[in-house]
């Protein structure tokens, strides 16, 4: 039988340094990773397999949950996690209504990597 390959997050922010630890870290944790720094980029990916969608509020060209609505427009069904801080009750009421989970920033702990947990499966190990 052959190993299924582990889940691909997609990983979306304009921050450099964010995003380099985010990759770094979900990599080390067995999963692989889609990382862009913006919109277009995340676009390009759409047509991976992709189990988990991470994305940054507040990008500079778009906010992320236009984002995601265009992502899903492509026909990416992956869960949807998006990472902000303070989010407005614009932001939290509209994160809930497209179903997509909230995960306040700064990312302390293991916060975020036990939503991802949570949203593609089994644990995987490195």
């Amino acid at each position: 039988m052959i190993p299924a390959s582990p889940p691909c997050v997609l990983v979306v922010d304009d921050d450099p340094a964010l995003l380099g630890a985010l990759e770094f870290a979900l990599k080390a944790e067995g999963y692989r990773v889609a990382s862009c720094a913006g919109a277009d980029a995340a676009m390009r990916v759409a047509g991976d397999q992709l189990s988990c969608l991470v994305i940054d509020y507040k990008l500079p060209d778009i906010d992320g949950m236009d984002l995601a609505q265009r992502l899903r427009a492509a026909g990416v069904t992956a869960p949807v996690i998006l990472i902000t801080s303070n989010p407005d009750a614009r932001c939290r009421a509209r994160a809930a209504r497209d179903g997509a989970v909230i995960v306040e920033k700064p990312l302390l702990g293991d916060r975020l990597l036990r939503q991802i947990r949570a949203l593609t499966g089994p644990q995987i190990h490195s």
